[in-house]
């Protein structure tokens, strides 16, 4: 399928590593192996979403289409979301929100999460995997997710969900909870529902976005990824995890 266009929010200003898109990883930016990515997928357009000039530059520089955007921006979604307003997108354009951070997310996953919204029974879409282990159900790093029997999200914590009252193994837990990958599908409509609604108390609780669709009762629905995704970056360590990581997929 190729009726979807990704965007790509990319800032400077990052708390744990500040201008973290533009660290170098096997020589080359990190945001430019992000885009790489997008480029490798059924996408019809790629954008790179930021506020600063040396972003800019770097990404014009490989020959990226660059929106540039505002610097108030609490959110990669509010991003998008001006984004999709400055190319006057239609309503039921379908947007991937590709973080800039994950130079291990693979072509196929991009193409799956969009094709989550094709059928039409939901207006926001993500992918999780099962659990590698019961240190991560228990690990605030690690996003869990909990499904109806429609695969469509009922809650996104940190914490240990659902509470299990008696000590359980990583087998039962793979069919009660699923660790989230950060990568979203929208309706171009629920981009704008969900920033003219603000941040909501359950989302400043968690810091996790997502549970702000869920409290304005937008179906998000969650599809098992095919393949699991490689770890993003949000340290130096991680940093070095990744560029491992590359250098080995290319030998």
């Amino acid at each position: 399928m190729n009726d979807f266009v990704v965007v790509i929010p990319a800032r400077y200003a990052s708390t744990r590593l500040p201008g973290k898109p533009l660290r170098l990883i096997a020589g080359e930016p990190m945001i430019w192996h992000v885009h790489q990515l997008a480029l490798r997928s059924s996408a019809k357009e790629v954008w790179i979403a930021t506020d600063d000039e040396r972003i800019e530059e770097t990404a014009l520089g490989f020959g990226a289409k660059v929106c540039m955007t505002r610097s108030d921006h609490r959110s990669g979604t509010d991003r998008l979301a001006e984004v999709s307003d400055l190319q006057k997108w239609p309503d039921d354009l379908v947007v991937v929100n590709l973080q800039g951070d994950e130079p291990l997310m693979p072509p196929e996953l991009i193409d799956q999460c969009a094709a989550l919204l094709n059928p039409g029974t939901a207006d926001m879409a993500t992918l999780a995997s099962s659990l590698d282990a019961i240190t991560d159900f228990h690990n605030p790093s690690v996003v869990k997710v909990i499904v109806d029997r429609n695969d469509d999200a009922l809650y996104f914590s940190r914490a240990a969900i659902p509470h299990c009252r008696e000590e359980q193994s990583i087998e039962r837990l793979e069919s009660v909870a699923l660790r989230h990958h950060g990568i979203y599908t929208y309706r171009r409509h629920v981009l704008r529902q969900l920033v003219e609604a603000g941040p909501c108390a359950l989302e400043q609780c968690e810091m996790l976005e997502q549970l702000r669709a869920l409290w304005l009762g937008i179906t998000l629905r969650v599809g098992r990824a095919t393949t699991r995704p490689g770890p993003g970056v949000d340290t130096e360590e991680d940093l070095s995890v990744v560029e491992a990581m590359l250098k080995a997929i290319s030998e």
